[in-house]
């Protein structure tokens, strides 16, 4: 069940951070980067770290790769835990 979940998540975050560089080089509107770490936080962190480095998109942008640095480390500290505690 929560398999497909944090597909779609890391999906949204790769296209998202994909469409946002794109409209960048193009000197569109960009989707705010709250919007991109909220992506992150519900799941999708691989995902758009994944697009940073394929991109090359806000690789030097502070905070905002800390922070994303940040949630994934969050997230995958809550996965081991939770594979630590889940019963055999």
């Amino acid at each position: 069940m929560i398999l497909p979940y944090l597909a779609a998540a890391n999906l949204a975050a790769f296209v998202a951070m994909g469409w946002d560089k794109a409209r960048a080089e193009r000197g569109e509107r960009r989707i705010p980067e709250r919007t991109l770490l909220m992506l992150a936080a519900i799941g999708g962190s691989l995902g758009a770290v994944a697009a940073q480095q394929a991109f090359r998109h806000k690789t030097r942008k502070q905070p905002f790769g800390a922070l994303l640095l940040g949630i994934l480390g969050a997230q995958v500290l809550a996965a081991a835990a939770w594979l630590a505690l889940a019963p055999a």
